[in-house]
């Protein structure tokens, strides 16, 4: 599958996009764009909201092949890099909007966690939402989305390991 012209010009824009750089413990150290802090290797802040229907089953999407990391894969979890000068709840709530088309929500905090892989070194903040508003994907980053069980979100193959070690922490909260 070709990436369109309209995935090419929002990747090229994320790339660019000034995003929080931080430390191993999470201490601001200012702004990079996207793309620098990937190739060298540096830490930035990234949020993970699992948007449950309210029978309790949890939205899962394909990303889009124009996605930077994990294109295609599986994500059980909305979010992104946090922006610099902005807070972890935020950019919960604006990727939220951004990605599904939901707003208005209360979002509950379950805490953070590093993650360290090549290419993509963050630290995380998971976030959880009910809503049962219908989705608006955002076509740029997002090819299909579809309310399952936890169960068989975690049979999604391939999936995001970042998103995934997300919704291992959110269930270590039940």
């Amino acid at each position: 599958m070709a990436i369109d012209e309209r995935e090419a010009a929002h990747r090229a824009a994320s790339d660019a996009e000034q995003v929080a750089w931080v430390d191993e413990q999470d201490r601001p150290l200012g702004g990079l764009p996207r793309a620098e802090l990937r190739e060298r290797g540096l830490i930035s802040r990234g949020t993970f909201i699992l948007l449950f229907n309210s029978a309790g089953q949890l939205c899962v999407h394909r990303r889009t092949l124009s996605k930077a990391l994990y294109p295609g894969y599986w994500d059980v979890a909305a979010g992104g890099m946090v922006q610099e000068g902005e807070d972890y709840a935020d950019s919960a709530a604006r990727e939220l909007e951004e990605e599904l088309g939901v707003s208005g929500v209360p979002l509950c905090e379950h805490g953070r966690f590093f993650f360290d892989e090549p290419g993509n070194r963050l630290w995380g903040a998971v976030f959880s939402a009910v809503s049962d508003a219908p989705l608006k994907l955002q076509p740029e980053e997002v090819l299909e989305a579809r309310f399952m069980t936890v169960d068989e979100a975690l049979a999604q193959s391939p999936c995001c390991p970042d998103s995934l070690k997300a919704l291992q922490l959110y269930l270590q909260t039940l």
